[in-house]
């Protein structure tokens, strides 16, 4: 029912020619989404643990850079 009311609000509000390309192509979208080849749960989380990992590292390098720049500058230059 709640599917049908929205179908007609959206006819009242479109173009006539626009509703059935929308439709189509979210049909189109569903079709995609089912060849997607999804990761399993523990490639997600390898990846995630990568993901965490490399910016835990790039973190405390930059980290390091302004500590050492801070340093640099507090001793010769102010």
């Amino acid at each position: 029912m709640a599917n049908g009311a929205i179908l007609k609000t959206m006819k009242n509000l479109l173009p006539k020619n626009l509703l059935p390309k929308i439709v189509t192509f979210l049909k189109e979208v569903k079709v995609e989404l089912k060849k997607v080849n999804w990761p399993t749960k523990q490639e997600t989380t390898k990846y995630a643990l990568i993901v965490i990992g490399v910016s835990f590292a790039v973190a405390i390098f930059l980290g390091g850079l302004d500590f050492l720049f801070t340093w640099l500058l507090n001793r010769f230059i102010l």
